[in-house]
């Protein structure tokens, strides 16, 4: 016969898989973000809830976690009166909304008021502007101008005349896109018009301890700084990215340039003061200037930054301006890491990520 012992003065110190489960901390918290990405039983109830439900907490050990309503209604759980996960949480309800508001703003040619916006989504326009800001990252007119910037890039490309592309994108005045035109295109927009004819890119490429390394530099400042194993590759990256645009070596100038971007690779306690030219939307280039401010050796996660920028709901935006960066080094999204500390996708490769953290955190 087996004989249990039992040993009342031990603590028992393991701890439950749950606990250590992001998906709980998300509970623990009420969570509204999370809503919709999964679902949580309770087996003494025998309802299912959503993350944010306002609900008592229930114990962990009778906790069992979901992929989708139908998954726990399977398992035998009913939805929870409270939290009703079984209809659209408000969340999904705005999402829905805004998603409206921004097709329409997509299409548009003259840009709906804030008002008739507000109207159209069936909330108060102070009210509409807050939520189109946390779900998006931007302002419904921020965003609209961010797609008017999308249609010109498209209608210099289609249209006979500069003049005829300003405004079938909907700007109401040359003056007023001619304003922001070397934000926008990084050129003129002629010469965005030619495939970036007439502009000109200094390139060279170079060796590091991380592998290849291409620095490229517009007139304005630097563009491109790419790191990779095949530098034929970065070569053929750069001519796709400005196509028509002449590519030329640099001069001795410029090999300074180089030389310091290859040190702060090697030792990032240098610094790098050179100057950038950062192209992107408006919501990429709050992103970049928010990573500019990290410090070397801080990692901060994809929702902190969202937060920082005021779009605490964005965080997957934050993630694809991150993907979006052709400035490595210069912008450190590297510095950017999951909410569990794990290091997810980079541009150049996680292991070139991990190492540069590793610098970073020596400094």
């Amino acid at each position: 016969m087996k004989t249990e012992i039992n040993m009342p003065n031990s603590k028992k110190t393991d701890t439950l898989p749950i606990e250590s489960d992001h998906r709980w901390q998300a509970v623990l918290a009420r969570d509204s973000a999370a809503d919709g990405s999964f679902f949580y039983s309770v087996k003494t109830t025998g309802v299912y809830c959503r993350p944010s439900c306002p609900a008592r907490t229930a114990k962990p050990e009778n906790v069992q976690f979901h992929l989708s309503r139908d998954e726990a209604e399977a398992a035998g759980f009913r939805p929870c009166q409270r939290c009703k996960p079984d209809q659209p949480s408000l969340r999904e309800q705005h999402i829905d909304k805004v998603t409206e508001i921004c097709r329409l703003l997509e299409t548009a040619v003259n840009e709906p008021s804030l008002a008739e916006l507000a109207a159209i989504a069936g909330l108060s326009s102070f009210h509409f502007h807050q939520i189109f800001k946390a779900i998006t990252g931007l302002t419904p007119k921020a965003y609209a101008a961010a797609q008017r910037g999308n249609r010109v890039r498209d209608q210099l490309m289609k249209s006979q005349t500069v003049t005829a592309a300003i405004y079938d994108a909907g700007y109401n005045s040359n003056s007023r896109f001619y304003a922001q035109s070397s934000q926008l295109l990084g050129m003129t927009p002629s010469d965005y018009r030619a495939g970036g004819a007439n502009s000109r890119i200094r390139f060279a490429l170079g060796e590091c301890s991380l592998g290849s390394i291409l620095v490229a530099a517009s007139e304005i400042g630097l563009c491109v700084i790419a790191l990779g194993d095949d530098p034929d590759y970065l070569v053929r990256e750069l001519q796709d990215r400005f196509p028509q645009a002449e590519l030329i070596g640099g001069d001795d100038e410029f090999e300074q340039w180089v030389a310091k971007v290859v040190g702060f690779v090697e030792a990032p306690a240098i610094g790098l003061d050179l100057p950038l030219d950062m192209r992107g939307t408006a919501f990429q280039l709050r992103v970049w200037q928010t990573l500019k401010q990290i410090p070397i050796g801080e990692k901060v996660s994809y929702r902190d930054i969202a937060q920082r920028i005021g779009a605490p709901k964005a965080v997957r935006a934050v993630a694809s301006a991150c993907a979006a960066n052709t400035l490595a080094v210069a912008i450190p999204c590297h510095r950017v890491i999951r909410s569990d500390g794990g290091l997810s996708g980079y541009r150049w490769g996680v292991e070139r990520k991990a190492e540069l953290l590793r610098r970073e955190s020596q400094v």
